[in-house]
């Protein structure tokens, strides 16, 4: 049993007792989680934070020959939380009790950082400051001067590139005597007059009665909760009524004019220890940068990245690369050296017929995850890579926010929507970023109807690619309708108020060639765990039913729907069962249908729009409950369902009728 899950079951052991807690704590997208990895290696335990659905990571790390507990938060802007996961991160500095804080930033954006850090400090907890990336800094022509930043925070300041593990070791030893920072921020009279009158009235607490005074000034609704557990309701009241008299003697906005000294102050410091010398190729970056985000100038770059991944996935990925798997590999040498060993080595029929008969486990299962989906997959993860690397997935958020404004949400539900194409399991968990239970519930409806994962996305652009330019619009096209008429009623039926956009906005930079190897090689692995089993399940799966003769059966009570409505054979009817087991193994089968002349160019658009809007994953479908509840689930999956093949039965007329040239 590990020192945390021993804690957790016998809370009152004398050496729980003792154990000293650090927290991890860092802007979003600043490699924190990298660096949890090297500083607590591969033992690590990650649980539901009590009373959420957000997932905390916790490890444990030896300094000084003691025992400590890391604790991993999620990303956050600011300690005045505006979504669940900063709730969380606060929640965690307030509860914990910890002993000392690892600030994580990105050395490219030190003001951003440095906002976190000013809170920190104004909390009085102990941290240690640690400047990553500072390679890709350099790259830019940005330096800091280290001495002259520790001397003006009060704290240790590590410089580490997390990636190569430089700079991990001095930050141990950093770890192991945290400081509490001497900065600090003077804010306005009257703000200052009423956080200490308020910070008199507060109980002891893990961090500072200031910093504690001053959410409640900005206006933090969050923390009432914890105020209603440690204070008398008279107390609540007394807190409340100087927090009012303080906007009325303000006459303006108090939280602004906290914010407004923070930043004030994070640009003094910023200013005087980061130099910016020019960088070559920097100015042709920030251009790049600034017109894709433009909304009429980042469209045509837009459109060039969505070739450029057509090209790459669609016709390299599903076209060379699966050709070469799938015909040569697999189809010359593995499959009749496996067919003949099998034949030689077990004599029983039954189980020939089960290895390497028509829905074997090595003809069938193995030939489709690795040979067919495979290469799909790694080419499509090594593009989403390099976009997420180059910084360009925040810039699509602010060139979109306008459009997902039609459906009632704000730019940044583009992120899980661009996670979604990843894994929409992966995604629904993302959402936590949005900042209401209204947007969460929206967006996970719009992922479980309308956004392809990885693999699944992969073997759809594989069929479009031998079909051609106008099917891939049709299908897109397709999409997008069903996407933006769904998301506009469901944002009129979902009650709740908008949210403000606000995204803080990365440099945009060359994509490091090592950031691409580990997050794919990290992805693929993922989908080798994850998704082969399921592929032998899935075959499994059929194999029962072909000898049951199932699935004559199945074929003839979906025909009306298959044959009828979608005008597709009735055998795809086996595609679609197995697509709820796994989006992409029903894809796959779609794909071996039309590579064996199956299906015919409508049909085969037909039955990508009807699968891709078909029912999300077995996965992602548990992911939805766990995330939203049964009831929630339960209602997307009465609207999606029919909504995927009545949508796929009006195409196939339409299509049909105009008897367009795919």
């Amino acid at each position: 049993m590990g020192l945390y899950q021993h804690c957790q079951r016998h809370p009152q052991d004398g050496v729980c007792a003792g154990i000293d807690k650090l927290v991890l704590i860092g802007n979003p997208n600043v490699g924190k989680s990298v660096i949890f990895g090297l500083l607590t290696g591969k033992y690590v335990t990650v649980s539901n934070y009590p009373g959420t659905t957000v997932e905390v990571m916790r490890g444990t790390i030896s300094i000084a020959g003691k025992t400590r507990l890391l604790i991993d938060s999620p990303g956050v802007n600011s300690l005045i939380p505006m979504s669940e996961d900063e709730k969380v991160t606060r929640d965690i500095l307030l509860h914990e009790a910890p002993t000392g804080v690892v600030q994580v930033a990105d050395a490219k954006n030190l003001k951003r950082s440095l906002l976190i850090t000013l809170q920190l400090a104004e909390m009085q907890l102990p941290s240690v400051l640690a400047l990553n990336m500072t390679d890709e800094a350099m790259d830019k022509g940005i330096t800091i001067d280290l001495p002259g930043l520790k001397k003006m925070l009060g704290i240790e300041v590590v410089s580490t590139i997390a990636p190569q593990r430089k700079g991990i070791r001095e930050l141990r030893e950093a770890m192991m005597v945290p400081r509490t920072a001497t900065v600090s921020v003077t804010y306005h009279p009257v703000i200052e007059e009423y956080a200490a009158r308020i910070a008199e009235k507060l109980p002891p607490a893990p961090i500072s009665g200031r910093s504690l005074a001053l959410m409640i000034l900005a206006e933090d609704i969050s923390l009432r909760e914890w105020l209603k557990s440690h204070v008398d309701e008279s107390v609540l009241r007394a807190i409340e009524q100087l927090r009012d008299d303080c906007f009325v003697k303000l006459r303006t906005n108090a939280a602004y004019l906290i914010n407004a000294a923070r930043i004030e102050a994070a640009e003094a410091i910023t200013g005087a220890v980061m130099k910016k010398a020019a960088a070559g190729g920097g100015k042709i970056l920030d251009l790049v940068g600034r017109t894709s985000m433009h909304p009429v100038l980042g469209m045509p770059v837009l459109l060039f990245v969505l070739f450029a991944v057509y090209l790459f996935v669609g016709k390299f990925g599903a076209g060379t690369l699966v050709d070469f798997f799938q015909n040569t590999i697999f189809g010359e040498y593995l499959n009749p050296a496996a067919d003949a060993l099998v034949k030689k080595m077990i004599p029983v029929p039954f189980l020939q017929e089960l290895l390497v008969g028509e829905y074997g486990l090595i003809t069938v299962a193995l030939t489709y995850a690795i040979a067919i989906i495979l290469p799909i997959t790694v080419t499509f993860f090594i593009a989403f890579a390099l976009l997420e690397d180059s910084g360009y997935l925040p810039r699509l958020a602010i060139m979109s926010n306008r459009l997902f404004n039609i459906i009632g949400l704000n730019g940044k539900a583009v992120l899980p929507m661009v996670l979604g194409l990843g894994c929409g399991t992966m995604a629904v968990m993302t959402s936590r970023i949005l900042e209401t239970k209204r947007d969460r519930i929206i967006t996970t409806f719009l992922l479980a109807l309308a956004i392809p994962c990885s693999a699944q996305l992969g073997v759809i652009l594989g069929m479009l690619g031998s079909l051609s330019l106008v099917a891939a619009l049709v299908w897109s096209g397709s999409i997008l309708i069903v996407l933006f008429i769904s998301g506009f009623l469901a944002s009129k039926i979902v009650k709740g108020g908008r949210t403000e956009f606000f995204l803080e906005i990365p440099p945009i930079r060359v994509p490091q060639l090592m950031n691409i190897l580990v997050k794919t090689l990290g992805r693929v692995e993922w989908y080798l765990k994850e998704a082969v089993p399921l592929f032998i399940l899935g075959t499994l799966i059929l194999f029962v039913l072909h000898k049951l003769n199932l699935i004559t059966a199945l074929e003839q009570a979906a025909s009306p729907v298959m044959v009828n409505l979608l005008g597709l054979p009735a055998k795809t009817a086996e595609s679609f069962v197995l697509g709820f087991l796994r989006r992409d193994y029903g894809a796959a089968g779609l794909f071996a249908m039309q590579q064996a002349g199956e299906l015919d160019p409508i049909q085969s658009v037909v039955s990508l729009v009807t699968v891709t809007l078909f029912l999300p994953c077995l996965a992602n479908f548990f992911m939805i409950i766990k995330e939203r509840g049964i009831m929630t689930t339960v209602w997307i999956t009465v609207i999606v369902f029919p909504t995927a093949f009545l949508f796929g039965g009006g195409l196939n007329w339409l299509l049909r009728s105009l008897n367009l040239p795919l």
